[in-house]
């Protein structure tokens, strides 16, 4: 016990006030706790975080990613405008509308189709009609993000499917709902439960939306779903209670109906936190920074590994010049965002 009451544990305070916990790793479990890998929630208004777990864990947004599409889209293309379907966007794996290569939708419809269906043949069709092609799309992705003050975040296509160098935080994810919500268009069909789309040549396509709160909560302004393999159940929403708006982003969900309760419980969370019935807080667990740092070190060789008898096996371990380097390059991204934190001493262990 008194080793681990030498830990060092550093915050970063809002409001200028820098506070020390120490959170042991035997009470965790009996504490609110979150199974996905990280997950945030926000005040509407003020951007402030209420609370969260491992806010600036980069992991991949999966069809999250259309909110930030979407937006560049309406920032220079009209509704009206008609697009023609290219045969390579007809070739973008599911979850898709089933364009066809030749078939003309106006922007209106393909925006439809990627928000509330999330179908990736209708963002990829949207950004060649922007950029002439997905590459030079994506650079005015990143170039809003990074206007949008998403530190922590970088994008590669248009659509959120899997690709290497490709991710964001839930605190970032957050931010990018929040400011999402400003456009029109986007805060009205993201609440929107089902919707009849039809092509410029008379084709319909039936849409349902992928967010299950939309049936089960009045509150829900309206959200964005993803998942992938690599990025697992992915969700972020904004919900409205007597004048107050939260906004819950939740990355890496093991399971869909996880994602909804885990969802569920944290936005009940902010308005409880918002109404002074609990206290805010931050929680980073050691172990999903952890997890990541390992997957890494497979695909390049480091020189500052040592070799550390466990007891009963043998385990790969980091000297103690590699782990502070990697500590100060987390507290580095943490600090960034402006937000309290708590650190956790736990070592626990293609659709839209």
């Amino acid at each position: 016990m008194k080793r681990f009451m030498k830990m060092p544990v550093r915050f970063v305070c809002l409001a200028g006030i820098i506070v020390f916990f120490i959170v042991i790793a035997g009470n965790i479990s009996s504490a609110f706790e979150i199974n996905s890998k990280a997950a945030v929630v926000i005040e509407g208004s003020t951007g402030r975080v209420l609370y969260g777990k491992n806010p600036n864990l980069k992991l991949p947004p999966a069809s999250t990613t259309k909110l930030m599409t979407a937006m560049i889209v309406l920032d220079r293309l009209d509704l009206n405008d008609t697009v023609t379907v290219s045969d390579k966007a007809t070739k973008i794996s599911p979850v898709k509308a089933n364009l066809r290569e030749g078939e003309r939708v106006t922007v209106d419809t393909l925006l439809r189709a990627a928000l509330i269906k999330s179908a990736n043949d209708a963002a990829y069709v949207l950004s060649e009609a922007v950029a002439g092609s997905e590459e030079r799309f994506v650079e005015l992705m990143n170039k809003k993000a990074i206007a949008i003050g998403m530190n922590d975040t970088r994008f590669v296509n248009s659509t959120g499917l899997p690709e290497d160098g490709q991710y964001i935080t839930a605190y970032d994810l957050a931010k990018m709902l929040r400011y999402a919500l400003r456009y029109k268009f986007i805060r009205e069909v993201i609440n929107t439960r089902t919707d009849r789309i039809r092509t410029v040549d008379g084709r319909d396509i039936f849409l349902k939306n992928s967010n299950r709160l939309l049936w089960e909560d009045e509150s829900i302004i309206g959200g964005k779903t993803g998942y992938t393999r690599a990025a697992k159940h992915c969700f972020v929403c904004a919900s409205e209670n007597e004048g107050e708006e939260v906004i819950v982003a939740v990355l890496g969900s093991p399971s869909r109906e996880l994602l909804w309760k885990e969802s569920e419980l944290l936005i009940s969370k902010g308005f409880n936190i918002l109404k002074g019935e609990e206290e805010p807080g931050i929680i980073f667990d050691r172990a999903d920074y952890d997890s990541l740092v390992k997957k890494a070190s497979y695909k390049k060789k480091d020189s500052k590994v040592s070799y550390k008898d466990s007891g009963s096996k043998t385990k790969k371990i980091k000297t103690k010049k590699a782990k502070r380097s990697k500590h100060k390059s987390h507290y580095a991204s943490r600090k960034r965002s402006g937000i309290n934190m708590v650190r956790s001493g736990a070592n626990n262990g293609n659709k839209g």
